[in-house]
């Protein structure tokens, strides 16, 4: 049996960055992919600077819109727009076509991909890893990269722990020509009724994504969320070509990253930003990490990229994140002054981390600040009275 130098479990962008880079470094390697590309795949489809420098030589982005504006409001409420003149500061692009640009991309690098091949079960010894497939088949590598989610098996086999668990939901509205040209170019974000929560509103051509997400355990209030939010903005009667929902879990700071010889990726590992839940610039970059341990034949040096690269801006996500579920009104007051919108941009554009942002002087003023503030009351949905 063919023994693979590097075996990829899933083709979504951690996966496909780990094969790019490590078959053009001359690894011998393959992806399997239980669906076929291009397939829907349920994501805000915003990418930021971040991820834009990690795919610069690689695939030309398929960008549907690139937004300058944003519009902010406080559970519908207190809303502002601020412009960015100096340049788009998200580009906006379909799963479908995103992930399919980066499969062509892996395998004019050199990796052979597979798709409709789910895998069953991971084993391994110190030689190799064997991979147990649906239909009864095997696949041996001699490492492998595990990208196929967090409910995917290599995160099982790993042993992948998780600090945040939210639930996600999502639309995608085809909307007429007059709706489009209210939002090409703007996206909206909502500061939510319920702890650490958000909507959003991203253009799309001759459509719009809509989604909310919150903690998990608040499914039905969620929900309820979203319509509110969609009735708000006048879509309710729109079908929607699109309906999902799906869980994000963000990976505690102990969680492993590596078992032996297999290596976790992008939402398996639970890599992404915790406040915003950004999760395609830590796929791509998480990937790339993975890609080139492999072909240094340094596992370990995997873990420790991670831990110096990705790990300390979630962990100031967290940070913000704490401070936004008690206190999202102070948040929407700082971005619209203009050091919070300058900051704001900064993340956008891929000029500054958040551990960069938070160890500003003025940004530690402002969450001490936000430590003494006592939290407000909350109405039974979990908006302030009066919303």
């Amino acid at each position: 049996m063919t023994v693979w130098e590097l075996v990829v479990i899933g083709g979504g962008p951690a996966g496909l960055s780990a094969a790019f880079v490590a078959a053009r470094r001359g690894v011998r390697t393959l992806v399997v992919e239980r669906a076929a590309h291009p397939r829907y795949k349920t994501c805000g489809g915003g990418l930021t600077g971040s991820s834009l420098a990690a795919l610069a030589g690689r695939i030309e982005v398929p960008a549907h819109d690139l937004v300058d504006r944003v519009t902010f409001t406080l559970d519908g409420r207190c809303g502002f727009t601020r412009r960015h003149a100096a340049g788009p500061l998200v580009s906006m692009v379909r799963r479908e076509e995103f992930d399919d640009r980066l499969r062509a991309a892996a395998v004019s690098a050199g990796a052979e991909v597979r798709e409709r091949v789910a895998v069953r079960a991971v084993e391994q010894n110190p030689e190799a890893v064997r991979l147990r497939l649906a239909d009864g088949g095997t696949v041996l590598a001699r490492t492998v990269v595990g990208a196929d989610g967090t409910s995917g098996v290599s995160a099982r086999h790993v042993g992948v722990r998780y600090r945040q668990v939210d639930l996600g939901l999502e639309l995608e509205l085809p909307v007429s020509p007059r709706q489009l040209a209210r939002w090409r170019h703007r996206l909206l974000l909502d500061w939510g009724p319920l702890p650490g929560s958000y909507a959003w509103v991203f253009p799309k051509d001759d459509r719009l994504t809509v989604g909310v997400i919150a903690g998990r355990g608040a499914g039905e209030r969620t929900r309820e969320y979203l319509r509110r939010f969609v009735d708000r903005l006048g879509l309710a009667g729109v079908p929607p070509a699109y309906d999902s929902g799906h869980l994000t879990r963000c990976r505690a700071d102990d969680s492993p990253l590596r078992r032996g010889r297999v290596l976790v990726a992008g939402d398996a590992a639970g890599l992404l930003e915790p406040w915003t839940r950004e999760g395609i610039s830590y796929a791509l970059r998480s990937g790339e990490l993975a890609g080139d341990a492999v072909a240094d034949g340094d596992l370990a040096g995997y873990e420790r990229a991670v831990t110096e690269r990705l790990v300390p801006s979630m962990r100031a996500g967290f940070r913000l994140l704490d401070v936004f579920s008690r206190r999202p009104e102070l948040c929407h007051a700082l971005v619209a002054t203009p050091p919070g919108w300058r900051a704001f941009t900064r993340f956008c554009r891929g000029r500054a981390e958040f551990d960069e942002l938070v160890g500003r002087p003025s940004t530690r003023a402002a969450l001490a600040l936000a430590d003494r503030l006592p939290g407000p009351r909350r109405s039974p949905l979990g908006s302030h009275p009066g919303s």
